[in-house]
């Protein structure tokens, strides 16, 4: 059963030589000598709590546990590595499902396509699934880059849930849901992305972060990915990296 109104937490990690967009440089102890002069309870990794944010109308039940959701949709790879955390400790969370689905390049959702005024082939599962964490608490999906529809700026929706039973036809069942969120992208790289085809060939005009409905503009508290180059072009595609903390009682 789906858990209304829960609380998250994120924390966010990375290599500050890869990184091309730090959504948390702005919470950087401004002096690292006393930082670590703190006692080791204040020095510890601090969770920042966030609201979650809207499921949306495209969410399909039953959808497929793989660790790739792309099925041929090869342009501007994304590989994502999601952290999930528990929010009081900020003990990494083993054996939960991180579930994503978001459009395609030209802005359409597996299951239902058309909505964006394209016309493609529709199977109901690309660009859809998830993946258990390992003991670190990471989930390591491969998709693409999203692309934006009408009234909306580039996002992946994501959930968390614990507790789920892997199904023989490749789906899950059971367990509980813990976060609701989405996961949002530098407007930089997404400007760079757009150039690219298929992207270029969308024909609805971009809802820019800054424009957008759903983003409040909490950087990484938000949702939004640290990104770094797997080379050049820009179709050479991403990696996103975020900690998602949730509570679980």
């Amino acid at each position: 059963m789906r858990l209304e109104h829960r609380r998250a937490a994120v924390v966010e990690h990375g290599d500050p030589a890869a990184v091309v967009v730090r959504p948390d440089d702005a919470r950087r102890p401004a002096h690292p000598a006393a930082a670590a002069d703190a006692s080791p309870a204040a020095a510890a990794a601090v969770c920042t709590l966030t609201k979650e944010m809207t499921e949306g109308p495209y969410y399909l039940d039953g959808q497929l546990v793989r660790s790739d959701i792309t099925e041929g949709k090869a342009i501007a790879p994304l590989k994502l590595a999601l952290t999930v955390v528990d929010d009081d400790t900020c003990a990494p969370l083993g054996n939960a499902l991180v579930e994503i689905w978001h459009c395609d390049a030209l802005g359409e959702y597996s299951g239902f396509v058309g909505n964006n005024g394209h016309t493609e082939p529709d199977d109901g599962t690309f660009l859809r699934g998830g993946v258990l964490t390992n003991s670190s608490g990471v989930a390591n999906i491969t998709t693409i880059y999203p692309g934006w529809y009408r009234g909306r700026c580039v996002h992946i929706h994501v959930k968390v849930h614990t507790g789920v039973t892997l199904t023989s036809d490749g789906s899950f069942t059971g367990g509980q849901e813990l976060h609701t969120g989405q996961l949002f992208f530098s407007e930089t790289v997404t400007t760079a992305v757009a150039k690219v085809s298929p992207y270029s060939t969308n024909t609805v005009t971009r809802t820019t972060l800054a424009q957008d409905s759903t983003f409040d503009d909490g950087g990484a508290a938000s949702g939004l990915l640290t990104l770094t180059t797997l080379g050049s072009p820009a179709s050479s595609g991403y990696a996103g990296t975020l900690t998602l903390g949730v509570e679980q009682s």
